[in-house]
């Protein structure tokens, strides 16, 4: 009797020659992942060499998690329907002409636009990656395999930082956007060799309408947060909020009638379905978001090269790979709840420790331990995050739990880089503001609305400003960095704020352990039912 129990843990099943087919699916979403973040450590030379402003480095920042969280949703039905791996494998290829296009770019817009593209492969190859992982394992096997490829795929993420600070010490930043290609190549070898070619796929019709609506909704979103602190944009921020309440509304009002629809808001629903994907969305954002902030603070404040920025990032990644068993251990014995709650309020230590003890004088012990817990709540959090939305859907839907699962980091990355972005820019600007008020008279004389313009721009403007104006070189760069402080202390306290908002979600709406396992036995059985 106690077998038959929803309390019991479904048996495990793994397919032939599983450790190798995980490496490539980990892989394929790694080279995705490395594509992510490689950006955050050229910022301050990209900066400087393109002339960008903050805005326009939020954009390039942005534009890939932005490309892939638009069409995620879209490209992972399109996979279970027309077969997973022939989307893993165009994105995987799509994606190196995209690095490289990125890497010559002679413009900011160029390379926003480089990165959009980039992001638009990776949303091919992305979500297929969990959706096959949903496919061929099951049970308790499922859930190690999900923690692998989690935490693995989060951490070449991190560590690719490091690889690009190596680069950039002796190339120019173009180089550092090509790292991920090697790894691409492999990943097309591997998948090419091991992946089945279908497997459970739907025949379902797609729903190209509501694809289409998903990414205006999506876009306009991030680009609206990224907009909304910036001086000078509020029109556009306002522009794109406005569309993506209208594509939003449209959206969901498709969904609700839809006779296949893209997004089954049935299985949206469901408790572990929609607390999983909210809190996917506030941690993993918080990843892309504390590397955002904290890559820039390292070489601008603290003086870091390009290498050592990169490599600060490590203890990141490390501990986020030693998390993971015991996450996929937790869930086992505590439930998906407990697991995120530990995550959350990990996180959220981490963040305070940025917001307390990160300072111009701040030793490398304590980056450290800023990263560790942040690595350590994503590690513990990322795994029940995307456990239990493919617990939530039967296996023909799971396009749509893994398009959600890639949307939690893509979306969750985009909008928390816009979004501490944003304030970082705000908070920077309005510092060197108060500066420029509060310096003498005669100083204010010689202060012109260009020379307030380049200060209030960005660091790298203001670092440019200092070498034009020798004499006051150290004065400019120390005000910029007294004013960028100001600026990542805001970010850091929206970090915690955001932290806690997740604490409350998951602790007042996702269903304690017992009743996880008997909602997931239940959804398991009107699967079998409705075949």
């Amino acid at each position: 009797m106690a077998s038959s129990s929803p309390l019991a843990l479904p048996p495990s099943t793994s397919p032939a020659k599983a450790g190798l087919v995980l490496t490539a699916l980990i892989l394929g979403a790694g080279v995705a992942n490395m594509n992510l973040a490689v950006a955050n450590v050229g910022l301050p030379d990209i900066g400087r060499d393109l002339g960008a402003s903050q805005a326009g480095l939020n954009i390039v920042a942005v534009g890939f998690s932005l490309g892939l969280a638009a069409t995620v949703l879209y490209l992972g039905a399109l996979g279970d329907r027309f077969g997973r791996k022939m989307m893993l494998m165009s994105g995987l290829i799509i994606g190196v002409p995209a690095a490289f296009m990125s890497a010559m770019s002679t413009s900011i817009e160029m390379l926003a636009i480089s990165r959009l593209i980039g992001g638009f492969a990776a949303g091919m190859a992305y979500p297929t990656t969990l959706a096959l992982i949903t496919a061929l394992w099951s049970g308790p096997a499922r859930t190690r395999a999900i923690a692998l490829w989690s935490a693995i795929g989060a951490a070449m993420s991190a560590s690719s930082t490091l690889l690009a600070g190596a680069v950039l010490l002796v190339l120019p930043w173009g180089y550092s956007f090509l790292i991920a290609v090697p790894f691409a190549i492999v990943a097309i070898f591997l998948v090419a060799k091991l992946v089945p070619g279908h497997v459970n796929e739907t025949t379902d019709k797609v729903d190209h309408l509501g694809g289409v609506l998903s990414a205006i909704f999506i876009g306009s979103l991030v680009l609206g947060i990224n907009y909304i602190a910036l001086d000078g944009q509020l029109d556009i921020a306002i522009t794109m909020l406005v569309t993506a309440t209208v594509s939003g509304v449209l959206f969901f009002w498709r969904q609700k009638r839809a006779h296949e629809p893209l997004f089954d808001l049935k299985y949206a629903a469901r408790p572990p379905f929609w607390v999983a994907a909210v809190s996917g969305i506030i941690v993993f954002g918080s990843l892309m978001g504390a590397m955002f902030v904290g890559q820039q603070f390292l070489q601008n404040v603290l003086g870091y090269n390009t290498l050592e920025a990169g490599a600060a990032i490590l203890p990141c990644a490390i501990t986020m790979v030693i998390v993971a068993p015991f996450s996929s251990r937790m869930i086992e014995r505590y439930g998906s709840r407990i697991t995120l709650l530990v995550g959350f309020v990990i996180c959220m230590a981490g963040f305070l420790v940025m917001y307390l003890g990160w300072d111009v004088h701040t030793p490398l012990s304590i980056v450290a331990i800023s990263y560790i817990l942040i690595g350590g709540g994503v590690g513990f959090a990322g795994t029940p995050a995307s456990h239990a939305l493919t617990d939530s859907v039967p296996v023909t839907k799971v396009g749509m739990a893994s398009g959600t699962g890639d949307l939690q980091r893509d979306l969750g990355g985009s909008i928390m880089q816009s979004l501490l972005g944003a304030i970082l820019g705000a908070g920077y600007a309005a510092a060197i503001a108060t500066a420029i008020a509060g310096a003498p008279a005669a100083t204010q004389q010689l202060i012109t609305s260009d020379v307030s313009s380049a200060l209030k721009k960005s660091f790298g403007s203001a670092e440019d400003l200092a070498k034009q104006y020798p004499q006051y070189s150290d004065a400019i760069v120390q005000a910029a960095k007294d004013s960028f402080l100001s600026g990542a202390d805001w970010a850091y306290l929206s970090g915690i704020i955001v932290m806690a908002i997740g604490v409350i979600i998951t602790f007042s709406f996702f269903p304690k352990r017992n009743r996880e396992r008997e909602l997931y036995a239940e959804y398991a059985q009107q699967s079998t039912t409705v075949k």
